[in-house]
C-alpha cells in the first residue's frame, strides 16, 4: 500500500508525480500545480456556471470538455507567471521556499519557455471557440500578467485576482452566445465577491511571513475584522448569483439549490478558524463543493 503523500513546504512529496511522471518533468508539473488541483476547479467553475447560463437546456459537452482543458492549461500558466515573479518572496518563506524555481529546479529562462509552451496550447483551445469569445479570451491576459504584482501595491490583490479567476463567467456565456448579457455581467460581480472570500481564507496561511517580507493582502487588511468581511462577500455574491438567475429565467430549483450553496459559504465562515493554517487551506478547498452546488443548481434550475 502506498503511503499518502507528504510535504516539502506546500508541495506534495510521493504522489502521482513521483510515482509515474520522470524525473527531468517533475518540476514542471509542479511549477504548473498540476498535483494541486483546486484552483483548477476554482478558475474552472465560473466558465462552467456561464456556459449552463446559456444554455437552452442541457449544457454543451463540448464546451464544457473545452473548459476544462483550458482551465489546466492556463490555471498551470498563471502559476508559472506568478513564481517567476515572486521567485525573490518565495525563497524567503518556508512554505514556498521548496517550489521549483526559488529552490532551482527550475530556472527562469526555463520558466520563461514553458509558460509559452502553456499559453500556446491555451491558445489552441482557445481558437475553437467563436471569434467573440476569442476575442475576450485574450483579452483575459491583460489581467492575468499584472496580477502577481498587486500584492506588492495593495492590499486587496484578492480583488484583482476575483477579476482574472472569474473571467470565465463571460467567456462561457460568450462561447454559447456570441455576446454578453446582464446575466453573465452579474455572474462576473459574483464570483469576484466569492474570490474575495475563498482567496482572503487563503491569504490567512502566510499573514506572518506577508507582514515581515512586505507582501500586502486582505488578510492583513482585514484582521481580525476578517470574519464579518467574509459574510458581507459571500452574501454579496450570493444575491449577485441570484439576480443572475432571475434575469436567465431560472426556475425555482435554481433558488432551492443556491441555498444550500450558500449554507456552504457560511459553514468555512462559521466553522473556520483564521489563525490555523492546516483549517485555512482546508476551508479554501472546501470551496469545490461550492462550484459543483452552483452548477447543479444552475443546470436544474434550467430544466425544471
Amino acid at each position: 500500500m502506498n503511503e499518502a503523500p507528504t510535504l516539502n513546504g506546500d508541495i506534495p512529496v510521493g504522489n502521482w508525480i513521483d510515482r509515474w511522471v520522470p524525473a527531468a518533468a517533475r518540476p514542471y508539473l509542479r511549477l504548473a500545480r498540476m498535483d494541486r488541483p483546486i484552483g483548477t476547479w476554482l478558475l474552472l467553475f465560473p466558465c462552467w456556471w456561464s456556459a449552463a447560463l446559456a444554455a437552452e437546456g442541457w449544457p454543451d459537452l463540448r464546451l464544457f470538455v473545452l473548459f476544462a482543458m483550458g482551465a489546466v492549461v492556463m490555471r498551470g500558466a498563471g502559476c508559472t507567471i506568478n513564481d517567476m515573479a515572486d521567485h525573490k518572496f518565495d525563497a524567503l518563506v518556508a512554505r514556498t521556499a521548496a517550489r521549483p524555481i526559488p529552490s532551482g529546479a527550475v530556472s527562469l529562462r526555463q520558466a520563461a519557455l514553458f509558460l509559452a509552451l502553456q499559453l500556446a496550447l491555451g491558445l489552441v483551445v482557445l481558437a475553437q471557440l467563436n471569434g467573440f469569445a476569442i476575442g475576450l479570451g485574450v483579452a483575459s491576459l491583460l489581467l492575468v500578467f499584472p496580477y502577481p504584482f498587486m500584492k506588492r501595491i495593495t492590499y486587496w490583490p484578492q480583488a484583482w485576482l476575483g477579476l482574472t479567476f472569474n473571467w470565465g463567467a463571460l467567456l462561457g456565456w460568450a462561447a454559447v452566445t456570441g455576446e454578453l448579457s446582464l446575466a453573465p455581467v452579474l455572474l462576473y460581480a459574483a464570483g469576484i465577491l466569492w474570490t474575495l472570500g475563498y482567496d482572503t481564507i487563503y491569504a490567512h496561511q502566510d499573514k506572518d511571513d506577508d507582514a515581515l517580507i512586505g507582501v500586502k493582502s486582505t488578510a492583513l487588511r482585514l484582521g481580525s475584522a476578517t470574519p464579518h468581511w467574509l459574510v458581507a462577500f459571500y452574501t454579496g455574491a450570493l444575491a449577485l448569483m441570484a439576480a443572475a438567475g432571475w434575469v436567465a429565467g431560472l426556475g425555482w430549483a435554481f433558488t432551492a439549490l443556491l441555498a444550500v450553496a450558500g449554507a456552504q459559504l457560511y459553514w468555512q465562515v462559521f466553522a473556520g478558524n483564521i489563525d490555523d493554517t492546516t483549517d485555512c487551506l482546508t476551508k479554501f478547498k472546501s470551496n469545490r463543493y461550492f462550484g459543483w452546488l452552483v452548477l447543479v443548481a444552475i443546470i436544474a434550475g434550467k430544466l425544471l
